[in-house]
């Protein structure tokens, strides 16, 4: 959607500030990295995604959605969910909005044509989890979805518009799912009480996938005493929602003091838990340190009071994810050949090892009973990054070898420099209100007229990228 200039004032009330840039408590094994071309993109959003170095086949999607004004690099960097698939063994995606969305970078939680089933956004959001299935091999059972402020109303609606996709969600200051249909309708959902029945909340679940049987999501939700932003009633319209839609009482039936001033309040067999933090303001809960508790790196609206994530994924049950093994990272991986499709890497086998998987882009490529594997089906003229790691007899893959980047032969990437309204025509881009995205990435290359001059590459058959600085 694209805001009117009247209606800009109001999204000031979603506004969250950059975060502050402070290290963080561990530096992350894995890759970060955008990802492209992961579907139609009808909401027009980013994929980022975050892939634990030597993660096996089978391992859980976790998507994280950052606040207003906020990025998928903040959030990755700031809210612990890095660390916390290091340790516990799963993927991240995050999804990213833009100013063309939205002058503040929220998704749009308060617009039905964003949030609905098969719709905008959501509908983004949902490619990108079967793009990274498909591609890293994700356990279908085991998605879940996650978000702050903005991000936290987005992951309820897609928590009540995609309950066979999501086995969980966790809300943080957010609010509940359907409770806006308008920008103008978001302030009052955002401050004020909206007068409706634990049933009638339910029923803006149920109404999202119309005949929906079930299984619905576990949630968590998060939220501040003193949050001024998004009021604490929201948590409380959020846990009468889902003790609905979930068939359990609203009484909790266990309380449970937690560091930071947390309150755990359990409903039902751990359908829905929410965790109210005292004093805690407007921001996503953090607590840097070392400690197997900890995660995150605090900042503007990332509060240092307690790992939200860390007691989230406990929530979700991804602590069972397993443990890593414990055999030593192979050395001397090398390519022993390379053809227009295809790449030949050998290493330095490891003692006591059954077996090696083989990682391209931080995905499983393959396996190997031996010290050599030869991948097949690449593009030419394309660079890979490969890592290999030894797989002990429990089938427990050890520390994944330091990364090599090999290049197939064949076509080398071309590149046009134009106008847009020339890239349209010649096919190498294509327009969507009043804006032109270059075919394949979808990248934004701004208006649709003769006055803007942008150079795009073309890295495959008709996959074109953004490429100003040079080709």
């Amino acid at each position: 959607m694209r805001l009117p200039a009247r209606l800009l004032m109001f999204a000031a009330v979603f506004a969250l500030l950059l975060p502050l840039a402070r290290p963080a408590t561990a530096a992350p094994s894995g890759t970060f990295r955008q990802v492209t071309g992961f579907g139609s993109n009808p909401g027009d959003l980013q994929m980022f995604e975050y892939v634990p170095a030597g993660l096996p086949s089978g391992a859980p999607l976790v998507v994280a959605l950052h606040g207003c004004t906020q990025s998928a690099d903040a959030y990755h960097t700031h809210s612990g969910w890095a660390e916390l698939a290091d340790r516990m063994g799963f993927a991240v995606v995050y999804p990213q909005t833009t100013t063309a969305n939205n002058v503040q970078r929220c998704f749009q939680w308060f617009e039905p044509s964003e949030y609905g089933r098969g719709r905008g956004e959501a509908a983004s959001i949902v490619q990108m989890v079967s793009d990274a299935r498909g591609r890293l091999g994700s356990d279908g059972g085991r998605v879940f979805v996650t978000g702050l402020s903005a991000g936290g109303g987005m992951a309820a609606n897609l928590l009540a518009a995609y309950p066979d996709v999501f086995a969980g969600g966790s809300i943080a200051s957010g609010l509940p799912a359907g409770c806006a249909a308008s920008l103008l309708q978001a302030t009052g959902c955002q401050m004020n009480d909206q007068g409706l029945t634990p049933e009638q909340w339910g029923d803006k679940v149920r109404g999202a996938y119309p005949g929906y049987a079930g299984p619905w999501p576990r949630v968590a939700i998060w939220q501040g005493t003193a949050d001024y932003t998004v009021r604490p009633v929201n948590a409380d319209e959020l846990r009468d929602q889902w003790t609905n839609v979930l068939g359990v009482p609203r009484t909790p039936s266990s309380t449970h003091d937690l560091p930071g001033g947390t309150t755990r309040s359990v409903y039902g067999d751990s359908a829905v838990e929410v965790y109210s933090i005292a004093g805690m303001g407007h921001g996503l809960p953090v607590d840097p340190g070392s400690g197997a508790a900890q995660c995150g790196t605090a900042g503007a609206y990332f509060l240092d009071t307690i790992c939200s994530g860390y007691r989230t994924a406990l929530f979700w049950g991804l602590d069972d994810a397993g443990e890593p093994g414990t055999l030593p990272a192979p050395d001397g991986l090398r390519v022993t050949g390379t053809s227009d499709g295809g790449v030949s890497l050998a290493w330095n086998t490891v003692e006591g090892a059954a077996s090696y998987v083989v990682r391209r882009d931080g995905a499983e490529a393959g396996t190997s009973a031996a010290g050599s594997f030869t991948d097949t089906g690449l593009a030419p003229g394309t660079s890979y990054a490969y890592t290999v790691a030894a797989v002990d007899a429990e089938g427990r893959p050890g520390a994944a070898s330091s990364p090599l980047t090999v290049t197939t032969t064949g076509a080398q990437p071309r590149c046009f420099t134009a106008n847009n309204y020339a890239h349209v025509t010649a096919g190498r881009a294509h327009t969507s209100g009043g804006y032109v995205y270059a075919n394949g990435s979808n990248e934004n290359m701004g208006l649709f007229n003769v006055f803007v001059t942008r150079t795009l590459k073309e890295t495959s058959p008709g996959y074109f990228v953004i490429a100003d600085s040079g080709c």
